[in-house]
């Protein structure tokens, strides 16, 4: 790359620092929002105001920032707030996603984005608040999920997401209007600066962006780089989610297990504690009306109640026969059992049977009974003398763990989904500015510039200017690839260069050896002149006539065209078999002459052949190969060397025929005076249809001026006794492009 190239890339910020001012206003939007909510009674949040105007001002980015920041921020007053922030940021993608690129949004848009909120907010706001903290039964919420059961007749959990629907709805409808107000304030020409993007190249327009995208979904499909990434990132964080809630949720097991078995025990030696053991056996003989029996119970009742996790505090003593009552505290479910009563082991405690008949101390059990999942704790009760006279047990229902291991995950992936979305957010918004728009600009670049005419420099000097207009500064691989790719193009453009400046001398090196040759043949005629030029120029003019009213248009490529008018030259290439005699002489050619004079034609195509035989790949000798056979057959099919008729003749040799013609007719030779203009063009319109091609005689009638402009030219040059020779140029039109055909009409005297 030269010193321009690196001035063109010098390295530009195209971020502007406003754009963070969306994400500060929203912030405070919120949380005014919030206070003005909570000071006014009304059954609206409003917490959502700057989520929703930091969303369509500054993107999904900021949309989602806000919304995790916000409720960071409102976790400290509501510690349940945290666990709302997926649908925050739900909120804030629906926003970006409707508003995007729309700078004035109508009704319809309006209302979509207020019933998206809502649904996002009531319905799925309505099912979290169900698993925290159960229906709503107070204030409007309440009230209104009575109706709902009472008028509507719905369950308790549908009348609780109907409910929440319609407050969220009305909320949503008076959050998105004012959001919206807010925003029509901000003026249109600091719009583009608030959009955080993070542009790390020349930034794109929405149509190169667009086609950088198509491109790359055209090349791979589901598998490109945007595509994986997003699903690296979901697989990432879903993996990383599932293994913190199992190892949380494990480990929050185990210490709520610990914690109970902690508690239960703690609360039996409390128990155990309250009764007094030299009293005992006068409470299993008198029961209830025992001395000091009604005190500890009411401690024991105090004891139980002080612990939300206790469901049962009894104290049984242990006999080969089974549990005597000391104890038995009735609960609101359960009435417990009088003193004395004798209760059989369960089973569970067969394995310590011994052990509590030695009146030794036991590990806590689990049981699973008629009482339900419990996890109980004894502890044994020694009078004075060190005899066990009873056990004081506690047990604490399993369920109850149950209970809160499941509210532990519930909130666990609450408290993920929030930030699963900010991250992935955060992720696809990283790869999309640092990894996938620079690429995909190289990609469609270099699209254009591999498909683009090489021989149109201008074309490929531009493409390289677009190249490295990109700027692209991730400061990292990419950007090495990019330097790569700009110094590759630079020297793919100077190497276009030199092969274009090689192409131009083999071009012209091959037109010269044509020309020559072309001029070796006509220069045995003694007075073709500038036949082949003249010819050229007819034929050029009706290619360009069958182009313009849509002839043929399926040959006419600038392939086909440019093939036709480089290999005119060689189309009378067959008389260099021709002997002298035949070809200079001055009379009418005798029948046996005359056939001789037909065999340039074949002579000409079996030349051609082993000249093509030799080359690799297409050629324009092919054109020139249909010229040199077929420019005498007719359209009527009475033409030579094959009798061909119509379309059946190649369409350069019908071409051909008609400037051969014309010029013979119009020209001077040894056996005849030159025809007239008008004559001649009456001539070649009468044989329309017959001998000529229609199209080609009609495209070449609607030239006259141009033909006769041709016709003059050359007549001059011959009046002055000039004659364009090998790679001369003269044109009559364009002295700057060569005239490429010279041609011996002496076969034509009898036509």
């Amino acid at each position: 790359m030269n010193g321009n190239d690196k001035e063109i890339r010098k390295r530009t910020r195209y971020n502007s620092p406003m754009a963070y001012l969306p994400i500060i206003a929203g912030i405070i939007l919120n949380f005014l929002g919030s206070k003005l909510a909570a000071a006014s009674g009304l059954p609206v949040y409003l917490d959502n105001i700057g989520t929703i105007f930091a969303a369509v001002l500054g993107g999904y980015l900021p949309g989602v920032m806000t919304a995790v920041v916000n409720n960071i921020i409102n976790y400290a007053l509501d510690p349940n707030s945290i666990y709302y922030a997926s649908i925050s940021t739900l909120i804030a993608i629906t926003a970006t996603y409707l508003y995007k690129g729309v700078r004035r949004g109508g009704f319809l848009r309006m209302a979509r984005l207020i019933v998206i909120a809502a649904l996002i907010g009531g319905i799925f706001g309505g099912i979290i608040t169900w698993f925290l903290s159960g229906p709503t039964t107070e204030g409007v919420s309440g009230e209104l999920m009575r109706w709902c059961m009472e008028s509507l007749g719905l369950g308790t959990f549908y009348a609780h997401e109907f409910s929440t629907f319609l407050l969220d709805l009305a909320d949503k409808a008076v959050t998105t209007v004012i959001a919206l107000l807010l925003i029509r304030l901000v003026p249109d020409r600091y719009r583009p600066k608030l959009w955080f993007s993070g542009w790390r190249q020349a930034p794109l327009e929405d149509e190169s962006v667009s086609r950088g995208r198509k491109l790359s979904e055209i090349k791979v499909d589901s598998r490109s780089l945007n595509n994986r990434i997003t699903l690296m990132l979901i697989f990432a964080s879903l993996s990383m989610a599932i293994v913190v809630t199992g190892v949380s949720s494990s480990l929050f097991r185990q210490y709520s297990r610990e914690e109970h078995f902690h508690t239960a025990s703690g609360v039996a030696k409390l128990a155990a504690t309250a009764i007094d053991p030299e009293k005992v056996d006068g409470y299993l003989r008198e029961g209830d009306s025992a001395e000091g029996y009604a005190e500890t119970e009411q401690r024991l009742t105090d004891i139980r109640d002080s612990s939300p996790d206790i469901e049962y505090i009894y104290a049984y003593q242990i006999r080969e026969d089974g549990c005597h009552v000391v104890f038995d505290l009735d609960t609101a479910d359960l009435e417990g059992e009088e003193p004395g009563t004798v209760i059989p082991f369960d089973e569970s405690f067969e394995n310590n049977i011994p052990a509590l008949l030695a009146g030794e101390p036991i590990e806590p059990i689990e049981t699973n009974d008629t009482y339900g999942w419990l996890l109980t704790a004894y502890e044994p009760v020694y009078d004075s003398a060190g005899r066990c006279v009873c056990y004081a047990a506690a047990d604490v229902k399993f369920q109850d763990i149950e209970e809160y291991e499941r509210n532990f995950a519930i909130r666990v992936v609450l408290l993920f989904l929030g930030f699963f979305i900010l991250i992935l957010v955060i992720g696809l918004w990283l790869a999309k500015y640092n990894v996938i728009l620079p690429i995909n600009s190289m990609a469609s670049c270099a699209g254009d510039f591999a498909y683009d005419d090489t021989d149109d420099e201008s074309m490929a000097e531009e493409n390289l200017k677009r190249i490295l207009a990109l700027d692209i500064n991730t400061g990292d691989e990419v950007q090495h690839l990019y330097e790569s790719f700009c110094k590759m193009t630079g020297d793919s453009v100077e190497h276009m260069k030199d092969i274009r400046k090689q192409n131009e001398s083999i071009m012209r090196l091959q037109n010269g050896l044509i020309m020559s040759l072309a001029d070796m043949v006509e220069g045995r005629d003694s007075d073709t002149g500038n036949h082949v030029r003249k010819t050229a120029a007819y034929c050029r003019i009706i290619l360009d006539g069958l182009k313009k009213k849509g002839y043929y248009s399926d040959q006419l490529t600038d392939k086909f065209m440019y093939d036709v008018e480089r290999s005119a030259p060689l189309h009378d290439i067959g008389k260099i078999a021709v002997s002298d005699v035949i070809l200079n002489k001055p009379g009418r050619l005798t029948d046996e002459e005359f056939e001789v004079m037909k065999t340039h034609t074949t002579e000409g195509k079996e030349l051609l052949d082993r000249v093509i035989e030799s080359v690799e790949g297409e050629s324009y000798l092919e054109e020139g190969r249909n010229l040199a056979a077929y420019h005498h057959e007719k359209w009527n099919g009475k033409g030579y060397p094959e009798g061909l008729a119509g379309e059946d003749i190649p369409l350069s040799a019908r071409i051909m025929a008609i400037a051969d013609v014309f010029d013979a007719l119009t020209s001077r030779r040894c056996y005849k005076d030159p025809m007239s203009f008008e004559k001649a063009v009456n001539i070649i319109k009468e044989d329309a249809g017959s001998h000529f091609d229609p199209k080609c005689a009609e495209v070449f009638l609607d030239s006259l001026d141009e033909v006769k402009a041709v016709l003059d030219y050359y007549n001059e040059l011959e009046a002055d006794g000039r004659s364009v020779r090998g790679n001369e140029i003269d044109d009559p039109e364009d002295s700057n492009e060569t005239i490429k055909a010279e041609q011996d009409t002496r076969d034509n005297k009898d036509e």
